[in-house]
């Protein structure tokens, strides 16, 4: 066994279905300022509010997905550890998620007195986003300067546009895309737009939020713009897996709060495409890795039944790449290449 470790972070879960161990996620996850960004007096008191009748709604949904074995978003991101493992010869390969157990922090120091020298840190989001990558990145400094580690650490960088990630993406839903549809909806999760203004707007203070498509936009704006990355990863897909327009389109889900997010919304357009005529329709969520609770109890549940509500007659949640054997492979080689440093 050799000293360079691989460490797979994800977002996170609460421990159990439990209102308490829900609230105490929720108040670890929207107390992060990359994704609550409010001074900390308001976003003390924002988050007290929403605490207050949230992790009952959450810890019922929660249960409405969970799994005997646990977290969906656990067990399927332990399986795509236990997969990738003999793909990477270079040390152990660890998992940890930024918010709840397996800590980051618990997963370097255990690394680190294993006598590992060099980590390889793999955020397992395909689209760059202060509130997932930054975030994960910035706990792994933080830990790494409190603790006094040892490490050397590379970073994946976002991986919406590789060819690999994008094959995977295709072979994974090839079988549902083979069985025929009347449309498919690519739902990423959402963002506010404020997250993107800021990181735009010294590069182009003009950059359009509402574009229907990601032509156009430049290198270094699409370098930062999650939006336009998302845009980016669904028109490659389509192209990959011979998509006439008109077959997809693209939306955003999982809004909070009253601040404007990006558009369209998957809420709305689950209403639109009912109404014109859609009864079969598929739906991807590109932005998860894992099946989770977005898109298994909002996406799997919730959209369905509001989809047929609205007129349609079936919504077929397509399985996120979880630990699909392209995917594997792919992954193993897109951290091979990863380079860039902590």
């Amino acid at each position: 066994m050799t000293d360079h470790a691989l460490l797979l972070v994800n977002l996170g879960s609460p421990a159990s279905t439990k209102v308490e161990d829900v609230r105490s996620y929720l108040n670890q996850f929207l107390m992060d300022p990359y994704v609550v960004d409010l001074p900390w007096p308001l976003r003390r008191l924002l988050v007290s509010l929403i605490l207050i009748k949230r992790p009952a709604q959450s810890a019922h949904a929660y249960s409405s997905i969970w799994w005997p074995e646990g977290s969906p978003l656990i067990v399927l991101s332990r399986e795509l550890q236990d997969a990738i493992a003999p793909h990477w010869p270079h040390g152990p390969v660890e998992l940890a998620m930024r918010y709840g157990q397996p800590s980051i922090e618990g997963a370097l120091r255990k690394l680190a007195a294993q006598g590992v020298k060099r980590v390889t840190l793999a955020p397992l989001y395909p689209q760059f986003a202060d509130s997932t990558t930054t975030t994960a990145i910035e706990e792994a400094r933080r830990v790494i300067r409190e603790q006094g580690l040892k490490l050397e650490v590379s970073v994946l960088p976002p991986f919406f546009a590789e060819a690999d990630y994008l094959d995977a993406l295709v072979a994974s839903a090839k079988p549902y895309l083979d069985q025929g549809f009347d449309h498919l909806l690519l739902s990423f999760h959402g963002l506010p737009e404020r997250h993107i203004r800021k990181l735009v707007k010294d590069i182009d203070p003009q950059h359009d939020l509402r574009a229907p498509d990601s032509r156009g936009v430049s290198d270094e704006v699409l370098a930062v713009c999650y939006r336009s990355q998302c845009q980016r990863t669904a028109e490659a897909f389509a192209e990959r897996a011979g998509l006439q327009p008109g077959q997809w389109s693209v939306s955003f889900q999982s809004r909070l709060g009253k601040d404007k997010w990006i558009e369209p919304y998957t809420e709305t357009r689950l209403d639109e495409l009912a109404k014109q005529g859609v009864k079969k329709l598929l739906v991807m969520c590109p932005a998860f890795v894992a099946d989770c609770i977005e898109t298994l109890e909002e996406i799997g549940q919730r959209g369905s039944e509001q989809f047929q509500e609205a007129g349609g007659q079936e919504l077929v949640l397509v399985p996120c790449l979880n630990s699909h054997p392209q995917w594997v492979s792919a992954l193993a080689r897109l951290c091979e290449t990863a380079v860039r440093p902590l």
